[in-house]
């Protein structure tokens, strides 16, 4: 089962910017895309432990700081070596000023 978990506040994420939070064990990044769009999805890269919210959006990827590993964050998809593992991607939504995350349970 599935729930939806309050993460951040809209104005918490800047445009074109991404933030990370601790959802109960998972470590989740919150990205807000240029037009308003809002994405989610593992913080943690998937190729050697480093935050992906510590790293550079740019065009829809997100590029780990530790070794550049590219993956878009709308699907996950691992884009570019040395990840050859996606990531896991989950659904977002805004209610007023919040933002809300839905966890697989």
């Amino acid at each position: 089962m599935s729930e939806w978990v309050r993460v951040a506040a809209k104005s918490e994420v800047a445009e074109g910017a991404c933030i990370g939070v601790r959802v109960g064990d998972k470590e989740v990044a919150i990205y807000h895309l240029p037009g308003g769009e809002y994405c989610a999805t593992a913080n943690v890269c998937s190729h050697e432990y480093a935050l992906l919210s510590d790293g550079w959006l740019e065009n829809g990827c997100i590029e780990c700081p530790l070794h550049a590993a590219q993956f878009d964050i709308r699907t996950g998809k691992a884009l570019s070596a040395p990840a050859d593992e996606d990531i896991a991607v989950y659904q977002v939504k805004a209610e007023g000023d919040d933002l809300l995350v839905q966890i697989p349970g």
